[in-house]
C-alpha cells in the first residue's frame, strides 16, 4: 500500500474529528442564544418586567457579542484560536451561573453581558481552526457542519431549559445551561492536541500595508460585513416576528403560523447540508449564493403579496429557509477567499471577527427596524423588508466575488 493511500484514511479521520469538535463548540454558542428567551415568563414574573424590558437582555447580549467579535479576531491572531475558544466557552458557562444567582434585573443584564462576551469569540476562533486544520477539499463540508450544529443548538436549548425550569425552577434551567458549557469545555480540552494551532498562528507580515488594522481600509472587507448585516437582518425579522406576521396577514391560527417559522428553520438546516456539497467546487461561489438567495427572495415576495393560498404558507417558508441555508457554506468559502487573497492566513482571526460581527449587528438591529412595522400594523411590510434585504445581499455577494478574483 502506498504512503498516500495509507495516510488518506488518517487525514479523513483527523478532518472529521476537527470538524465535529468545532461544530460542537459552535452548537454550544447557539445554544446560549436561546437560554434567556425561554425563561422570559419566569423572569417577568419574579422581577416585574415588561416584554420590552426583558427583551433588552438579548439586546445587551448581541451588542456585547458584536463589539467583542470585531476585537476577538485580533486576540485569536495573537494568542491562537484554541485558547480563545476555550475562554469563550468558559465565559458562556459563567454567564449561566451569573443568571442563576441573579437577584435583580441589572444582575440579569450583567449575566447577559458575560454570556455575550463569551459568544463573541466563536466565529473568528472556529473559522481560524477550520481553515488551518481541515483539508481544503473538505472545507465546504466543514462549513456546512458548522452551520448545522448551530441550528441544532438553537433547536435544543428551549426544550432543555424549559424542561428544567418547569421541573425545578428557572434558576435550575440557568445552571443546566452552565453545565452544557462545562461539558463543551471538557471536550475541547481533552482533544486540544487536534485543535491546537499555536505553531500556526505566529504573526506574519500582512500582504497589504497598514499594520494590524490595515484590513479596515480594504473595500472587500466592508462588503463582506455589509453582506452579513443585511442577510442576517432578514433572518432576524423572521426570527422575531414571523408567527404574528403570518397569523395576522393571512388569518391563520398561531400554531399554524409558528409552524411556518419551524419549516423555515428545518428548511435552512437542510439547505446548509446540501450546500456543503457544492461550496468547494469552482471559483464562483457568489453565483451559488445569488441563485439561492434569489429563490428565497421570490418566496418572500410571494408571501408579502398576500396573494398565495393559506395552505402554501408552510411550504413557502420552508423553501425560503432552504435557499438561505444553501447559500451558507458557499458564503463561508467566499469570505475565506476574500480574506486569504488580501491578507493571507495570518489575518484569519481579525478578518473573520470583523466580518462576522455583522451577524450580531444584524440580529441586534432587526427587532428595532421591523418592530416599527409591527407596531404600525403593517405586517406584510416585514416580508417586503425581508425580500429587499435578501436582494441587497445578492448584490453584496456578487461584489465580493468580483473583487476577490481581482
Amino acid at each position: 500500500m502506498s504512503s498516500a493511500s495509507a495516510t488518506a484514511p488518517a487525514a479523513f479521520r483527523r478532518d472529521a474529528t476537527v470538524i465535529s469538535l468545532v461544530g460542537f463548540a459552535h452548537g454550544t454558542s447557539h445554544f446560549f442564544h436561546f437560554v434567556l428567551p425561554p425563561l422570559f415568563p419566569w423572569l417577568m414574573r419574579d422581577f416585574g418586567l415588561s416584554f420590552t424590558e426583558v427583551g433588552s437582555a438579548m439586546t445587551v447580549f448581541f451588542v456585547v457579542s458584536g463589539v467583542g467579535q470585531a476585537l476577538a479576531g485580533f486576540v485569536v491572531d495573537r494568542f491562537g484560536a484554541l485558547r480563545v475558544l476555550c475562554g469563550g466557552v468558559a465565559l458562556l458557562s459563567a454567564g449561566g451561573l451569573a443568571l442563576a444567582l441573579a437577584r435583580s434585573f441589572p444582575m440579569v443584564l450583567a449575566a447577559a453581558a458575560i454570556a455575550g462576551l463569551g459568544n463573541c469569540v466563536f466565529h473568528p476562533a472556529d473559522y481560524t481552526i477550520l481553515n488551518r486544520r481541515v483539508s481544503a477539499a473538505r472545507l465546504g463540508h466543514a462549513f456546512s457542519v458548522h452551520g448545522l450544529t448551530g441550528s441544532l443548538g438553537w433547536a435544543l436549548a428551549p426544550v432543555y431549559v424549559v424542561a428544567l425550569a418547569q421541573a425545578f425552577g428557572w434558576r435550575a434551567g440557568a445552571v443546566g445551561a452552565a453545565v452544557v458549557g462545562v461539558l463543551a469545555l471538557g471536550f475541547l480540552f481533552a482533544n486540544r492536541a487536534l485543535l491546537d494551532d499555536t505553531e500556526l498562528h505566529a504573526p506574519a507580515p500582512p500582504r497589504r500595508g497598514g499594520g494590524s488594522f490595515g484590513f479596515l481600509g480594504v473595500g472587500i472587507v466592508w462588503m463582506c460585513f455589509a453582506f452579513f448585516l443585511v442577510s442576517v437582518m432578514a433572518f432576524g425579522g423572521l426570527q422575531n416576528f414571523a408567527p404574528p406576521v403570518l397569523a395576522r396577514a393571512y388569518g391563520v391560527s398561531f400554531p399554524v403560523a409558528t409552524s411556518g417559522l419551524t419549516a423555515y428553520l428545518f428548511g435552512s438546516a437542510a439547505g446548509i447540508g446540501a450546500g456543503g456539497f457544492f461550496a468547494s467546487k469552482g471559483e464562483h461561489q457568489e453565483r451559488l449564493i445569488a441563485a439561492a438567495l434569489c429563490a428565497a427572495a421570490l418566496c418572500s415576495i410571494a408571501l408579502a403579496s398576500g396573494a398565495v393560498p393559506r395552505w402554501s404558507l408552510i411550504a413557502l417558508m420552508g423553501m425560503m429557509g432552504f435557499g438561505v441555508g444553501f447559500s451558507g457554506p458557499s458564503r463561508d468559502i467566499l469570505v475565506r477567499r476574500a480574506a486569504t487573497g488580501s491578507f493571507g492566513s495570518a489575518a484569519y482571526g481579525r478578518v473573520y471577527g470583523f466580518v462576522y460581527s455583522g451577524v450580531d449587528t444584524g440580529l441586534a438591529v432587526a427587532p428595532l427596524v421591523f418592530g416599527v412595522f409591527m407596531d404600525a400594523g403593517r405586517y406584510t411590510a416585514v416580508l417586503w423588508g425581508v425580500a429587499a434585504l435578501q436582494c441587497l445581499a445578492i448584490f453584496a455577494a456578487l461584489g465580493v466575488g468580483l473583487r476577490s478574483r481581482k
